[in-house]
């Protein structure tokens, strides 16, 4: 696909080889990404809403792993209350830059409060406005 960069993994390395491969005008924006994407796993972590305030659009949209869809207000609101989930981490990372426009895929593992092993799914949508990266929408599934 033309104008579409995948790159796996959420590792130096990984961001290092892909940018081998990439334009010099797509490594700063893959970074960013790459940073963000780390903020919003931590701030599910660390139920930070003023980060998620900074780096979540007007429009955001998520859906949750109930099925349920909330708007941004909602999932603030959501992120107020205390995860009971411990170590979470994301793994096989899949940025893909599409211009202004990116998708995030990523694994899920996490330790629930009972103290057994978990693990889900997430796709995160983002959008370059106004010459900044805004998370538009978000997609989380769990097993």
């Amino acid at each position: 696909m033309r104008n579409q960069l995948v790159v796996r993994g959420c590792t130096i390395a990984a961001v290092l080889l892909a940018s081998a491969v990439m334009t010099n005008a797509q490594r700063p924006d893959l970074e960013v990404l790459t940073a963000l994407n780390a903020d919003y796993i931590h701030s599910v972590q660390h139920s930070d809403v003023k980060r998620f305030s900074e780096i979540l659009s007007d429009d955001f949209l998520c859906s949750n792993p109930d099925g349920s869809l909330i708007d941004r207000a909602q999932f603030l609101r959501q992120t107020t209350v205390p995860v009971t989930i411990a170590n979470l981490k994301a793994h096989d990372v899949n940025v893909r830059l599409m211009g202004d426009f990116a998708i995030i895929h990523a694994r899920t593992t996490y330790t629930l409060a009972d103290g057994r092993a978990a693990s889900g799914r997430y796709t995160d949508v983002w959008a370059r406005r106004g010459g900044k990266w805004l998370a538009v929408s978000a997609h989380v599934t769990r097993n």
